[in-house]
């Protein structure tokens, strides 16, 4: 297959012109039709402008890196560090039937390795490497990994979701029991940062983020586009699980984090980054949440690079209830060559980058000002 042929996505729903069961031949997703290990894909997906735009759409995440021009691959664009997270997460659907799943993702965990950028085909492929019964609901778990198209890591996941279930009448409880706790809680006199900074501590916080997550948005991000109907983009799915209004997937729950760790670390995030996070209540459409963070531990590495831990949480505007907890870090690059040939102090300054007269978001650049020159982008 040419690449010109390669589509964006896990499925070209362009076969629905001459295909009656876009998922005929595929499994039901019963937990008695596993079988540990069960190999997912590998699958083929082409990189484009569409791919691209429509992932900041999902997350409203409108980066310069994403459309105009990034620090990678000689300025080339790159999609969001979560642009392929669900791809993943729905490499499932390569064996079973997508439109028949009522279930729900508990835990999610992503290393981030390279971004990938515009133009490139991807590979994904995965595999279900075990199965158990908690609580009366019986869980999986998949390994998957996405590969550029010279060899390269991408992304590498490991996630856990129940199958099959009825997401109303658990999804008020906590369908996930963490190891370590997540107090969610920042103390008084803590310094909030936009952009990490060399002198980065413990117990500095990330500025909280508010956003909200439209129907619209649920609907694209959970593959309206290839005919897929589940909880998150269609009423009548959702009332079969026992649910009002269609809720937030997981996954994009989790890549919210991700726009906020790629406006904490910068580059950092897409080349050392590595994200855990316990989805332990739902958020419905149209529901406000707010993004928070906090710094655990910073350690320096032999390497000369210092690695930033944090405890990250998303707590539900409604009732201010945790929805997502979680457990970062990300290895910064040799602050001593982002600062190679600097005479004096180095600034952080805001770039404002605007979509509509509304919407505009801040990027931030460590700018290096000697007395004997203009001041230069590092």
């Amino acid at each position: 297959m040419s690449n010109k042929e390669i589509w964006r996505d896990i499925t070209d729903p362009r076969r629905a012109e001459y295909v009656d069961d876009l998922e005929a031949g595929l499994k039901e997703p019963e937990f008695e039709n596993l079988q540990i290990p069960e190999h997912l894909g590998p699958v083929q997906e082409k990189i484009d402008d569409h791919k691209i735009k429509r992932y900041a759409f999902e997350i409203d995440e409108y980066n310069p890196w994403f459309l105009e021009k990034s620090p990678f691959y000689d300025g080339a664009r790159i999609g969001g560090a979560g642009m392929l997270v669900n791809d993943l997460v729905q490499m499932f659907t390569t064996v079973y039937r997508a439109s028949h799943v009522i279930g729900l993702h508990t835990e999610e965990q992503i290393w981030f390795n390279s971004p990938a950028h515009m133009g490139e085909v991807v590979t994904l492929e995965g595999e279900y490497v075990d199965s158990y019964v908690l609580r009366g609901q019986g869980y999986v778990v998949m390994d998957a990994e996405v590969k550029g198209e010279d060899g390269r890591s991408i992304i590498r996941h490991r996630g856990v979701e129940i199958l099959k279930t009825v997401p109303g009448d658990i999804s008020g409880r906590a369908s996930a029991t963490p190891e370590k706790r997540v107090e969610g809680v920042v103390a008084p006199d803590a310094r909030y940062l936009q952009h990490i900074t060399d002198d980065v501590k413990v117990g500095d916080a990330i500025q909280p983020i508010q956003k909200t997550i439209t129907a619209e948005q649920a609907a694209v991000y959970s593959r309206v586009g290839e005919f897929v109907t589940n909880i998150h983009n269609n009423l009548e799915m959702s009332r079969k699980g026992n649910l009002r209004i269609p809720i937030v997937q997981g996954a994009q729950m989790f890549c919210t984090l991700t726009q906020m760790l790629t406006d904490f670390f910068g580059k950092d995030f897409f080349t050392s980054g590595w994200l855990r996070t316990k989805f332990i209540s739902s958020v419905k459409v149209f529901e406000p949440f707010t993004l928070n963070g906090v710094v655990t531990d910073v350690e320096m590495l032999e390497d000369g690079r210092k690695k930033v831990s944090l405890e990250v949480w998303i707590r539900r505007g409604s009732d201010e209830r945790m929805a997502v907890i979680g457990w970062q870090a990300a290895s910064l690059a040799k602050y001593q060559k982002r600062l190679a040939g600097c005479e004096t102090v180095v600034a952080t300054v805001a770039i404002h980058f605007c979509v509509s007269a509304k919407n505009c978001i801040a990027f931030h650049k460590i700018v290096c000002y000697n007395a004997k020159e203009e001041p230069r982008a590092l």
